[in-house]
Parts: C-alpha cells; sequence; structure tokens
C-alpha cells in the first residue's frame, strides 16, 4: 500500500508585504535579509530563533528539533500575519498624525522563513526580516510577525533528548519559549 503525501512540503509565497517560506533547507541568513533591503529603508530588524538545548534556563540535553507544517494552509497565515503587520504601522511615530505629509507604510518589506524537518541545536529554525524607514517599526513589527507565527501558523515542533527513545518524543505546538 502507497503511503499517503505529506502535508508538511516546501512552500515559498511572494506578496506586496515580503515572502514567506516553509524549508528544508538551512536558512540563508544574510539572502533573507537582502530580501527586505530597500534603499529607502534606514532600519532592518532580524529575528533569528535558533534550536537551544536549555529551556528556562537549565539544560535539558535536547539534540534536535523536529518541524512539521500544514504547509497549504501555514504559508497563508504567515501572509496574512505579513499583511497585518504592515497594515498595522501605516504611519512612523516620527511623523506628526496631523502633518499634511502623505508617505508609504513605515514598514516596507517583510521576510519569514522557517525550517522544516530535523533542526540541530546552534541551527536558525526561523528568520524574520523587517525593512522599515525608522528602526522603531522594524522592530515592532518584527516582534508582532514572530509571535503570531508562533501564535497561529499551522507548524508544530518534535523534540528529541539525549537518552530518549526516537518514539517517546513528542509533538508540540510550535508557541511558548
Amino acid at each position: 500500500m502507497a503511503s499517503a503525501p505529506s502535508a508538511s512540503v516546501e512552500a515559498h509565497l511572494d506578496t506586496p508585504q515580503g515572502r514567506c517560506a516553509l524549508t528544508y533547507e538551512p536558512l540563508n541568513v544574510q539572502a533573507i535579509i537582502q530580501a527586505v533591503a530597500d534603499d529607502g529603508a534606514g532600519a532592518t530588524a532580524v529575528f533569528i530563533g535558533t534550536t537551544r538545548d536549555s529551556f528556562k534556563g537549565e539544560r535539558t540535553h535536547l539534540t534536535r528539533l523536529d518541524y512539521q507544517a500544514y504547509s497549504k494552509l501555514a504559508i497563508k497565515t504567515m501572509a496574512d500575519i505579513l499583511r497585518d503587520a504592515h497594515s498595522r504601522y501605516t504611519r512612523s511615530q516620527h511623523e506628526p498624525a496631523d502633518s499634511g505629509v502623505s508617505h508609504a507604510n513605515a514598514v516596507i518589506r517583510s521576510a519569514v522563513h522557517h525550517r522544516l524537518g530535523t533542526v540541530p541545536v546552534g541551527e536558525p529554525s526561523i528568520v524574520i526580516a523587517v525593512s522599515s524607514p525608522h528602526r522603531k517599526e522594524a522592530f515592532m513589527a518584527c516582534e508582532l510577525i514572530l509571535e503570531e507565527v508562533k501564535l497561529k501558523a499551522q507548524i508544530w515542533k518534535r523534540e528529541f533528548y539525549e537518552g530518549e527513545r526516537e518514539e517517546d518524543a513528542e509533538w508540540k505546538a510550535n508557541v511558548g519559549h
């Protein structure tokens, strides 16, 4: 009997706001940063989430994480999150509301790339980059995208610990820490 195709497949989606990607390949941080580059950007905020071997300050002897996604839905959710971040920050706080000057959005371009499959300790599992004319909006949008992806995207992780049998590793929602 043939096995069912996996729903956890690579996916990429380009939108006017930026790029979303789910990939089994290692994340190329410099390429992701370059994807949001713009001559009008005075700031680029970047978040790199890496697999760590500790939890709440204690060594756990985590050896790796495995990520799976319902990719068809997760990539659309990620794109919705980028759209929301761009619409939320429509004006820089450096410009008075009554200035009468019409400017482009306070967020220029964003990217969120998430690994699928096995991610060893020390390697990035998510990279988010946001360009903006000013740093505050870049930081705020970057954090919003991170928290919303962790909360809403259909991505799950399985934690593997030293000395634990592989079949005992548990799947967890990709939220929290």
